[in-house]
C-alpha cells in the first residue's frame, strides 16, 4: 500500500495521486490530483453511484504506470454482502485513461445513476508546493455533447483537460453522469480518456506523451518487458535484496520521460515534487546505474550539454558552460515567477557531467559521444576556473545572484541549515563546501584522460593533472580539521573552516581527493558512533549542535548518500566498512516494501528496530532508487579496468550467495558472482 493511504501511479512526468478509492479531491497546497509538466489537469475527480460515495476494498498497483480499485456501495462501519461491485482500473501514458466497471449480483435490476465530478484548477506545482495558488489568467469551460473541455489561458500558456467517454455520457460543467439499468448478474462498463495538451497557436492542441488506450498502452507494457530484460539479472539468496533490485528496476522505468526532441529517456528526480530533470539527480542516477542501464547515462549526457549554459543571467544563475540545476515547464517559469526555465543554482552538477561522461566511456567504449562532447566538456571546466571561484582562492564557491527565489544553498546539501559551525551558527557567503571541491578534482584527473585519448591534447592533459595535483594538496591542507582528524563541511568567505563532522567527507573519498594516510581515519569516522546509526551513514553526525534525527539535511539518512559513500570507501580499500554500509541500507529497504524512500531518520538501529519515516520524502525518488544498484557494484567490487571488467566481491555477512548476469559493457556482456560468510550479525532475512 502507498503511504498515507494515498494512490501514486506515473510514467516519465505525468503521474497521478489518488485516495485508495481512486478519487480525487484536491486543496489548493496538496499534491494529489493529475499532474503533467509541472501542472494538475485534474483537482477532482469523484465517483458517485446514486449520490453515494464508494468504500474500498482493496487496490492492486498493476504496474508502475497503473492500477485497479475494487470498491463496493456504502461505508465500512456498516458493510453487508454488497449488490454492486465498482472496479475502476486506471493508467497514465501522457494522458489518462480510466475503465469504469460495474457488475450487478442482485437477483432484481437496478437502476443507477453514475456520476463523476471533474474540475481542473491548473495549479502550477510550484504553487502546490509553496501552498499558495494565485492563478493570474481564466479558466473556461465548453460543454459539448461528446466532450467536456476544461481549459486555462493566461496570454499564451493554455493548457487544457479533455474529457470523453467511450458510452455515452452527459456532460455537464461539473462533470460528467450516465443513466444505466443493469439485469442480474450484467455488466456495465465504459471507458473514460482525460487528455492534457498544450494548447498552442490557433488553439491547436500539441499533445504530450504516448496515449495509454490501445497500442500506447500495449507500448508501455512492451517497453517495461523490454527494459527489464536489457538489464543484468540478479539472483541472490538474500531475499531483501533480491526483492529491492526488481522494485528498483521498476521504479527507474516509471521515472525515466524524454525531453526536448533527443532520442531515448533520463530520468527524472521524484515524485511528487520532481518529476523533471535535475542535472545533479540526473547525473548522480545514471552513475548508480551505469551497470545496469548504461542508455541512461548518453542521452542524460546530451540533453544536459544542449541546455549548457551560454550567458551571463543573474536571474535563472547562469554562467558560460555552467550545467543547469533544474528545468521547469509550468506556469510560473513561463511567466519567469522562478527562474527554472532553466535554472542554474547549482555547484556540483557541472564538474559531475564531466565525471560522468569519463566514466560512462570507460564502461562502454562509446569514444564517439566523448569526441562529440569535447566542446562542452571543455566549458565545464573553464567554468570552474573562470566563474566558480568567487574569492579566488582556487576553490569552487557559490552565493546566489537571484536574491528572491535563487536557492542560498547549492549543493546537494541545499536547505537553508544545512552548512553549519560546531556550534550551530551558519556561515556567511560565499561558501565551499569540501565535497564539491572533490568533484572539481575528479573531474579534472578524469578529463586529464579524455584530452589525451580522445581529443588529441596531451598539453591540455597535462595543464589539468597539475591542477589536480596543486588542488589536492591545498584541500588537505586548509580543509583537514586537526583536532577531530575529519575534512570540514565547508569553508567561509574568510576561510575559516565550518567545522562540523558530516557525511560528506564519504563522497571525498569517492572523488579520490583524501590523502591515502588520511583515509583510515575518515573511514572510521563514516562507520563510528556519532556518523554511522546501524542503518546507514547521518547526513549530520550525532551530537553536532544543529543535530536532529528527522532533519531534512542534518541528522537523516540518504540512501544514495550512503551508496556513494560506500563506492568511495571501496575505492581507499575499506571493503568491510563499505559492506557494513551496504548491509544497513539494504536491510532498511525491506521496511519499505524495495523501496527506498528519499531520506529516512538517523534513529539508532538499537533503538527503532526499524527504520523511521520522513514524512515528506519523495517515493519514488531517482538517486535512491539507483543507491542498491550502486550498492550491489560496491559489494562486488565490480569496476572496469583495461577495457575489461574486474570484480573484488566484499558481501555483508551471511547474505549467502550472489550472481549478477549479463553485465553489459565495451566487454560485451560478463556475469559476476560473489559468496558471503555464513556467520550472521544482525541481518534481517
Amino acid at each position: 500500500m502507498a503511504q498515507n493511504n494515498m494512490v501514486r501511479i506515473l510514467d516519465g512526468n505525468t503521474f497521478v495521486v489518488c485516495e485508495d478509492t481512486g478519487d480525487i479531491e484536491a486543496t489548493p497546497t496538496e499534491p494529489t490530483g493529475l499532474f503533467a509538466n509541472d501542472t494538475r489537469f485534474l483537482s477532482t475527480w469523484v465517483l458517485t453511484v446514486n449520490g453515494e460515495r464508494l468504500n474500498p476494498l482493496s487496490y492492486d498497483d498493476l504496474q508502475y504506470y497503473e492500477a485497479r480499485f475494487f470498491l463496493v456501495p456504502g461505508a465500512a462501519t456498516h458493510y453487508t454482502d454488497a449488490k454492486l461491485s465498482v472496479i475502476r482500473e486506471r493508467a497514465v501514458g501522457g494522458s489518462f485513461r480510466e475503465d469504469l466497471t460495474i457488475l450487478n449480483h442482485d437477483e432484481q435490476p437496478v437502476e443507477l445513476e453514475i456520476r463523476i465530478d471533474a474540475a481542473a484548477d491548473f495549479a502550477d506545482l510550484f504553487e502546490v508546493k509553496d501552498e499558495i495558488l494565485n492563478k493570474k489568467g481564466e479558466f473556461y469551460t465548453n460543454v459539448e455533447p461528446d466532450r467536456l473541455r476544461l481549459g486555462y489561458r493566461r496570454g499564451r500558456f493554455n493548457r487544457e483537460t479533455v474529457i470523453t467517454s467511450s458510452a455515452a455520457a452527459r456532460f455537464d460543467a461539473r462533470g460528467f453522469a450516465y443513466s444505466v439499468r443493469l439485469e442480474p448478474n450484467e455488466r456495465w462498463s465504459t471507458r473514460i480518456e482525460v487528455h492534457t495538451p498544450i494548447v498552442g497557436p490557433g488553439g491547436r492542441h500539441v499533445p504530450m506523451g504516448v496515449r495509454v488506450h490501445g497500442t500506447g498502452q500495449l507500448a508501455l507494457q512492451q517497453d517495461l518487458r523490454e527494459w527489464i530484460a536489457r538489464a543484468p539479472k540478479v539472483n541472490c539468496e538474500w531475499e531483501t535484496l533480491g526483492r529491492t533490485y526488481q522494485r528498483s528496476l521498476v521504479d527507474l522505468a516509471a521515472l525515466r520521460f524524454g525531453p526536448l526532441s533527443v532520442a531515448g529517456a533520463i530520468p527524472a528526480a521524484g515524485l511528487p515534487w520532481f518529476m523533471t530533470m535535475f542535472g545533479r539527480d540526473s547525473i548522480l542516477t545514471c552513475l548508480q546505474a551505469l551497470p545496469f542501464a548504461p542508455e541512461l547515462s548518453r542521452t542524460t549526457l546530451r540533453v544536459l550539454a544542449t541546455l549548457q549554459g551560454s550567458r551571463f543571467d543573474d536571474f535563472r544563475e547562469e554562467d558560460p558552460g555552467r550545467i543547469l540545476h533544474e528545468m521547469r515547464y509550468g506556469e510560473s517559469a513561463a511567466f519567469e515567477e522562478q527562474p527554472h526555465s532553466p535554472y542554474y543554482g547549482s555547484v556540483d552538477a557541472t564538474p559531475l557531467f564531466v565525471v560522468l561522461l569519463d566514466e560512462y566511456e570507460r564502461w562502454t567504449g562509446d569514444a564517439a559521444l566523448v569526441r562529440e562532447l569535447e566542446r562542452e566538456s571543455r566549458a565545464a571546466l573553464r567554468w570552474i576556473d573562470d566563474h566558480a571561484d568567487l574569492v579566488g582562492n582556487g576553490y569552487i564557491w557559490y552565493e546566489r545572484r537571484n536574491t528572491d527565489t535563487g536557492l542560498e544553498n547549492q549543493c546537494w546539501k541545499d536547505s537553508w541549515d544545512s552548512i553549519s559551525y560546531r556550534d550551530g551558527r551558519l556561515p556567511g557567503f560565499p561558501r565551499a563546501t569540501c565535497e564539491v571541491q572533490g568533484y572539481a578534482y575528479d573531474a579534472k584527473v578524469r578529463a586529464a584522460r579524455l584530452a589525451r585519448e580522445f581529443w588529441g591534447d596531451p598539453a591540455y592533459a597535462d595543464q589539468l593533472e597539475r591542477e589536480a595535483a596543486d588542488l589536492k594538496e591545498r584541500f588537505n591542507r586548509e580543509w583537514w580539521v586537526e583536532d577531530g582528524e575529519y575534512y570540514a563541511i565547508g569553508l567561509d568567505a574568510e576561510g575559516r573552516q565550518v567545522d562540523t563532522l558530516s557525511s560528506n567527507i564519504g563522497h571525498l573519498l569517492w572523488s579520490g581527493i583524501v590523502d591515502t594516510d588520511r583515509a583510515a581515519k575518515v573511514a572510521e569516522h563514516l562507520v563510528g558512533p556519532r556518523l554511522f546509526s546501524g542503518w546507514g551513514v547521518r547526513t549530520l553526525a550525532e551530537g553536532e549542535v544543529r543535530y536532529n534525527p528527522i532533519g531534512y539535511h542534518n541528522g537523516t539518512i540518504w540512501p544514495f548518500d550512503n551508496s556513494f559513500i560506500a563506492w568511495g570507501l571501496r575505492r581507499y580499500g575499506f571493503a568491510e566498512e563499505a559492506a557494513q554500509i551496504a548491509d544497513g541500507i539494504i536491510a532498511a529497504s525491506g521496511y519499505f516494501d524495495g523501496r527506498l524512500p528519499e531520506a529516512f531518520g538517523g534513529y539508532h538501529r538499537d533503538l527503532t528496530k526499524f527504520p523511521v519515516e520522513y514524512p515528506t520524502a519523495c517515493s519514488p525518488q531517482a538517486w535512491s532508487t539507483g543507491a542498491p544498484l550502486l550498492l550491489i557494484r560496491t559489494m562486488l567490487g565490480i569496476e572496469p579496468h583495461e577495457g575489461h571488467l574486474a570484480v573484488d566481491p566484499r558481501l555483508p555477512v551471511g547474505v549467502g550467495r550472489i550472481e549478477v548476469l549479463d553485465i553489459p559493457g565495451r566487454w560485451g556482456r560478463v556475469d559476476a558472482f560473489a559468496r558471503g560468510r555464513l556467520k550472521m550479525e544482525h541481518h534481517p532475512d
